[in-house]
C-alpha cells in the first residue's frame, strides 16, 4: 500500500472559491479582502456588524506532553472541525500560522496532516497572507526608532545598557542569538550588545493575538516597555512614538484569515506564538469572530496541556472574557509507549505495559484539565500500529480518572473518522461547564508562578534569587501585579529537564528570569534552559524542500 505524503494529499484536494466558504458561514463576498481564489481577509466592518450576536460553543484541543513519536494535535483540531460538520453542526475552526522557522527547520509545518488538513496547505506553511512579515516589520521598525532615538541626541535618556528590545527574524539562526549592533563607527550609531528573537517569541506576536481590535492594538503597542533610563525609568514605545506606524504596518494583517480544510469547511488561520515562550494561542480576533458566525468552534493550544492549555485559560480566556465549553485532549499509542519507556525504533511493537506506564503522563493532564472546571474527553490519533489491547489500556486508565477515550482516525479518514469524537464533544457542550483560571488576578506575581508550579506542573517547591523576587515586586508597585504568568519552559516535561518522561512530581522549579510584556500584558517567567531564537538541526527540513520539474513544491511537510 502506497501511503501518500500530506503535501500530495494536499495538493489532489478539490477547493472552492474562498467566497463559497465564506457562504457557508455567512460573509457576504463584498466582505472578504481576497488573496487568490482560496484565501482572504475578513473585513472589519463585517466583524463590527457581528456585535451582539450570541456566541457558539467554545473547544478547545490540547494534547499530553509532546515526544518525537508525535500526538496530532492540529490535524485532530481539522479532524474534529469535519466530524462536527458531517454530523449536521455548523461549526469552524481556529489555529495559529505556521512559522517558517520550524517548516524549514526539524518539526515541519502545522496544516494538519494526512485527510484532516488546511488548504492551500503549501501557502499556509510558506508566507500565507503576509501576516508574519508584517509583525516582524512593525517589531524591528521598533527597533529602529530606538537605536535612532539614541543616534539623534537621546532626549529620553535611554541607558544603551539597559535597552531590552531585540530585533526578530521568522527563521531559526543560532548565530543571531548575541550580536553587537551599530559597528562600523560614528556614522552608524552607538556600538552595543544585541541579539534577534524568532519572530513568533515577539511581543508585537502576543499582542496581535490578544488585541480586540486596531485601537486595543495601539494602545497595547504603546504600552511596549523597550528600555530603561539610568534611573531605571521605563521608556515606553508610546514615548518614541512609535506605536502609530507599528499600527499602520498591521492594519491589514488583524483581519483574521479565511480558508478551507480538505473537506472544505471553513477554517480561519490567523496569529502564531508559540506555547513555550509564549503564551501558544491564535488570536483573539479570529476566535471571537468565529464564535459568531458558527455554532461550534474547534481551536488548539500549542505543545502540552501544561503549557497550551494552562495559558490559553489563564491568559487568553481571562483577556478576553471566553468561556470554553469543553476540552479534546489528544494522546497517541505511541507517545504514550515513549513516556513508557520505549524507544522511538520500538514503537511499532506492541507493549501495553509501557502504554500503561505512559498514562501516568495522560492522567496528569486529565487531572490538570479538570482544575479548570471544563468537562474532557480523550482522543486517541489512531496510528495503524496501533493493537486493541493498547487502545483497550487506555479507554480502562481514562475511565478510572472518571473520563472517556475515543478512537479517532482522521488522519486516514477525514471527518469520518471522528464522528463518535464529534457527537460526544457536542453532549459535553450541552452539559454544564463551570470555567474558572487557576489564580485569580489579585494574586502577588510569584505566588501565581508557584501555584501553576505546583499544581499544574507538581513541583514541590519554586526557587529564584532575589534578583528576581525584587523584580517581581517593583512590578506589583508599578501596576502590573494583576499580570497573569507566562511561563518560558520546557515543552517535553512538567519539569523543566526535558528528559524526564511521564509525570515527574517533587522536582524543583528555578525562575531564573522574568521579563515584562507590558503591551500583551503578561509576565514571562523563564524557568530552565529555554531560547527565544532556535538552531537549526543538524539536517534541516530545508535540504529537502525544493520545486520538482513541473515548477511544484516537494519535501514540505
Amino acid at each position: 500500500m502506497v501511503i501518500k505524503s500530506d503535501i500530495e494529499i494536499a495538493r489532489e484536494a478539490t477547493m472552492l472559491p474562498i467566497a463559497k466558504i465564506g457562504e457557508r458561514i455567512d460573509i457576504p463576498s463584498d466582505q472578504l479582502m481576497n488573496y487568490g481564489q482560496h484565501k482572504a481577509k475578513i473585513s472589519y466592518d463585517f466583524i463590527k456588524s457581528l456585535d451582539g450576536k450570541p456566541d457558539g460553543k467554545l473547544i478547545l484541543v490540547t494534547a499530553i506532553t509532546p515526544t518525537p513519536a508525535g500526538e496530532g494535535k492540529t490535524t485532530t483540531t481539522v479532524g474534529l472541525g469535519d466530524g462536527l460538520n458531517r454530523i449536521g453542526k455548523k461549526a469552524t475552526i481556529c489555529i495559529r500560522e505556521p512559522s517558517l522557522g520550524p517548516c524549514f527547520g526539524m518539526k515541519g509545518g502545522a496544516a494538519g496532516g494526512g485527510y484532516a488538513q488546511v488548504v492551500p496547505m503549501e501557502d499556509i506553511n510558506l508566507h500565507f497572507t503576509g501576516d508574519f512579515h508584517a509583525i516582524g516589520i512593525a517589531h524591528n521598525l521598533l527597533s529602529a526608532m530606538i537605536d535612532n532615538h539614541i543616534y539623534w541626541g537621546n532626549k529620553l535618556g535611554i541607558d544603551t545598557r539597559r535597552v531590552t528590545w531585540r530585533r526578530v527574524v521568522d527563521m531559526n539562526d543560532r548565530s543571531l542569538r548575541q550580536i553587537a549592533s551599530s559597528l562600523g563607527g560614528i556614522a552608524n550609531g552607538f556600538t552595543r550588545e544585541d541579539g534577534f528573537d524568532i519572530t513568533v517569541a515577539s511581543e508585537i506576536m502576543a499582542i496581535f493575538c490578544l488585541a480586540l481590535n486596531l485601537k486595543d492594538l495601539e494602545r497595547r503597542i504603546g504600552d511596549i516597555v523597550v528600555a530603561y533610563t539610568r534611573d531605571r525609568q521605563p521608556i515606553c514605545a508610546r514615548d518614541l512614538k512609535a506605536s502609530p506606524a507599528m499600527t499602520v504596518l498591521l492594519k491589514d494583517a488583524l483581519m483574521p484569515n479565511l480558508v478551507q480544510t480538505l473537506e472544505n469547511n471553513p477554517a480561519f488561520i490567523h496569529g502564531g506564538p508559540f506555547a513555550n515562550i509564549a503564551h501558544g494561542c491564535n488570536s483573539v480576533t479570529a476566535t471571537t469572530t468565529a464564535l459568531k458566525l458558527a455554532d461550534y468552534v474547534v481551536t488548539e493550544a500549542g505543545f502540552g496541556a501544561d503549557l497550551g492549555a494552562e495559558k490559553f485559560f489563564d491568559i487568553k480566556c481571562r483577556k478576553a472574557w471566553l468561556e470554553p465549553a469543553a476540552v479534546v485532549l489528544v494522546a497517541t499509542i505511541r507517545a504514550l509507549k515513549m513516556h513508557g519507556g520505549v524507544a522511538k525504533d520500538d514503537l511499532t511493537t506492541e507493549n501495553v505495559k509501557a502504554v500503561v506506564e505512559g498514562c501516568t503522563n495522560l492522567a496528569r493532564h486529565v487531572q490538570n484539565l479538570k482544575k479548570f472546571g471544563v468537562p474532557v474527553v480523550v482522543a486517541i490519533n489512531q496510528f495503524s500500529a496501533d493493537t486493541d489491547a493498547e487502545v483497550e489500556a487506555v479507554t480502562a486508565a481514562v475511565e478510572n480518572l472518571g473520563a472517556r477515550a475515543i478512537l479517532a482516525s482522521h488522519w486516514a479518514d477525514g471527518g469520518a473518522g471522528t464522528e463518535e469524537l464529534a457527537k460526544y464533544v457536542v453532549t459535553l457542550c450541552e452539559g454544564e461547564s463551570h470555567f474558572a483560571p487557576i489564580y485569580p488576578d489579585e494574586m502577588p506575581l510569584f505566588q501565581k508562578i508557584e501555584t501553576i508550579a505546583t499544581e499544574i506542573y507538581r513541583a514541590s517547591e519554586v526557587t529564584a534569587d532575589s534578583k528576581v523576587r525584587n523584580q517581581l515586586k517593583e512590578w506589583e508597585k508599578a501596576g502590573y501585579g494583576h499580570f497573569p504568568i507566562c511561563m518560558a519552559k520546557t515543552q517535553y516535561s512538567f519539569s523543566t529537564d526535558p528528559a524526564l518522561k511521564g509525570a515527574p512530581d517533587n522536582h524543583s522549579i528555578n525562575i531564573r528570569e522574568v521579563r515584562l510584556s507590558a503591551g500583551a500584558g503578561f509576565i514571562v517567567a523563564i524557568a530552565g534552559d529555554i531560547m527565544t531564537m532556535p538552531g537549526l538541526p543538524r539536517v534541516p527540513s530545508a535540504e529537502a524542500i525544493h520545486l520538482d520539474e513541473d515548477g511544484l513544491i516537494q519535501g514540505l511537510f
